[in-house]
């Protein structure tokens, strides 16, 4: 397993013919010009030329059209030029040759892997474990087509099995590690990743160390693990990885530095330059923050993660309004039935400009907010500012019900309880302004809810922007 944009399946049987000896024969075709062709066709596979490799056998063919070898190195030609329609073809002729081959069968299943079909690959590997139980391949293909069907408990047997067959191989070993890791087996994830370090010092080994002691809750050697990683490969996965360790356990000025060298390499990655923008808000320097952000939603318009930080970073700086404005403005054109697109749009007309003589259409602030509660009427916030809209325009009578729908979503806002209170004062019903705003200050006293509650917005997004575990490629 490894990083990236999806799962994929190794399967080294791909390369089984890759060592054939020279005075391999074909064992159904007699003759040694069938043979010489057949052994050039391995030359030129075994050299990574394709091409050649396909057209020798697909001349070859029709003299041998029964022969396993034959149709077995042309479907490992075509797979290898990611032909996989080819390939099968040839695959399954060659299953159908010689059935009892577990190598045919482990071919087989890379393929109907690599193309979606998932249940088939399954009972050929299934078939090569019952043919070879002791063998590597099909115990270490088996155990990461487990992983992609999102069954990773079940894979670790098999991965097991292969790692004992075959305890030098990298491969295996790092998907069990991050397969112990997955499933909460961190002393041992710890211990085969260490032991793998002691033969092949990787990036991407120190990478996944540093996800086993986070999760064991060792944030030190966790930012360590990452430093390292980042130090050995920084690529981007490992930069943003190592800025996010900081950023999650408020290193801000450590996680600003990360984020800017790692936005030097990577100019247009989005999640990087969010990253960023977060880690300047919470440094409270809100001006560069706003611009980390505003790049980010140019980059990817249509990611969400930006939009929440911006919202945060320009109620605390409502400098640069008209950029703000413009991308909150694309946002809720783009995701028209997204509800916080909506009340993003609307807040930031409304309290965008409130450092200029501008004057506010009310109308349309009303009518986002209606429509971001009409598409989500969970949305606490959405409700309290229309409440206040609402008061702002005299209309108290309809500011109240907003204010008390507010609080049956979110018991715990302070600002629904302040604004209540001030309702009250203005009915003249003195006791229950009172109670309000003691729950309000009581609220307000609880300042590390507040942190803790953006500390968990802070964790969301780094996680949510790491890539998910995947088989090594």
């Amino acid at each position: 397993m490894r990083k990236g944009p999806q799962l994929r399946l190794l399967f080294s049987s791909f390369l089984v013919l890759c060592a054939l000896p020279a005075k391999a024969a074909l064992q159904d075709t007699p003759g040694q010009k069938l043979d010489r062709q057949f052994q050039a066709a391995v030359a030129q596979y075994n050299a990574g030329r394709l091409p050649e490799a396909a057209a020798q056998l697909e001349k070859l063919l029709p003299q041998a059209p029964q022969s396993f070898e034959v149709h077995e190195l042309l479907g490992l030609v075509y797979a290898a030029q990611s032909l996989d329609s080819k390939a099968l073809e040839h695959l399954e002729i060659a299953v159908r040759l010689k059935p009892d081959s577990a190598a045919a069968r482990t071919n087989l299943a890379a393929n109907l892997s690599h193309a979606g079909k998932l249940e088939l690959a399954s009972q050929q590997l299934q078939k090569a474990l019952a043919l070879e139980p002791g063998n590597f391949d099909a115990n270490h293909n088996f155990g990461e087509l487990c992983i992609q069907s999102g069954k990773i408990a079940q894979a670790i047997p098999f991965l097991e099995k292969a790692q004992q067959i075959d305890p030098s191989s990298y491969d295996n070993g790092y998907d069990l590690a991050q397969a112990y890791s997955l499933t909460g087996r961190l002393t041992q994830a710890r211990e085969l990743i260490q032991s793998l370090i002691r033969q092949k010092d990787t990036g991407e080994l120190h990478s996944l160390l540093g996800q086993v002691e986070e999760k064991d809750g060792k944030f030190l050697a966790a930012a360590n693990e990452y430093q390292t990683a980042a130090h050995l490969d920084p690529s981007e996965d490992n930069l943003f990885d190592w800025g996010g360790e900081l950023l999650i356990h408020r290193t801000y000025d450590p996680a600003i530095e990360v984020f800017r060298q790692a936005i030097q390499r990577y100019p247009n990655s989005p999640r990087l330059r969010i990253g960023l923008g977060m880690a300047l808000y919470s440094r409270g320097n809100y001006e560069e923050s706003i611009k980390s952000l505003l790049a980010a939603a140019d980059l990817d318009p249509a990611d969400p993660r930006c939009y929440l930080f911006l919202s945060k970073s320009y109620l605390s700086s409502p400098n640069q309004a008209d950029e703000v404005i413009q991308r909150f403005r694309r946002y809720a054109e783009l995701k028209p039935d997204n509800a916080l697109a909506q009340y993003y749009y609307a807040i930031s007309l409304w309290k965008g400009k409130r450092l200029e003589q501008t004057s506010v259409d009310f109308r349309t602030v009303e009518s986002l907010l209606q429509k971001s509660i009409a598409l989500d009427g969970t949305l606490a916030d959405a409700h309290l500012q229309l409440g206040i809209l609402y008061a702002d325009q005299h209309e108290l009578a309809k500011s109240l019900p907003e204010y008390q729908r507010a609080l049956e979503l979110n018991p715990n806002s302070p600002d629904a309880h302040y604004r209540i209170g001030q309702y009250y004062v203005r009915a003249g019903q003195k006791d229950h302004a009172q109670q309000e705003f003691a729950v309000y200050q009581k609220l307000q006293a609880e300042h590390m809810a507040a942190v803790d509650k953006e500390r968990a917005e802070v964790q969301q997004f780094v996680y949510s922007a790491k890539p998910g575990p995947v088989a090594k490629p």
